[in-house]
């Protein structure tokens, strides 16, 4: 089996290990940025943290999924996903769960020439 890698321009030796910047391996596993594969990751990334989010809110709250799905209105399962960034929902589901734990959502578009909306 043949290995491809790219030679890695910011290359730290430091006791021996060798260190490389994370941005650069991403580039190399996920694709250089604007890539159609870099932007799934990027997206799946931003899923993981408001998922992550919304689950340091509930707990934060003392709040189990079962008791945040019935204030919400959907069951302890939909919550679950939501926190692990799996399955399809809305981003109004999203906005009414952060609602229910008390959180602003804030929503900030960058559009292409520089200009941005924000939502709040």
């Amino acid at each position: 089996m043949v290995f491809k890698t790219k030679v890695m321009s910011k290359k730290i030796v430091k006791n021996g290990l060798v260190l490389i910047p994370f941005e650069e391996l991403e580039d190399e596993f996920f694709g250089e940025k604007g890539t159609s594969s870099r932007k799934q990751y990027d997206l799946e990334v931003k899923l993981d943290l408001i998922g992550e989010a919304l689950k340091a809110a509930r707990k934060s709250r003392n709040l189990t999924q079962q008791e945040l799905g019935d204030m919400v209105g959907v069951g302890k399962a939909q919550i679950s996903k939501l926190e692990k960034s799996t399955g399809n929902t809305t981003f109004a589901t999203v906005v009414r769960v952060f609602n229910a734990l008390g959180a602003k959502v804030k929503l900030r578009i960058e559009l292409e020439n520089d200009s941005e909306v924000v939502l709040q």
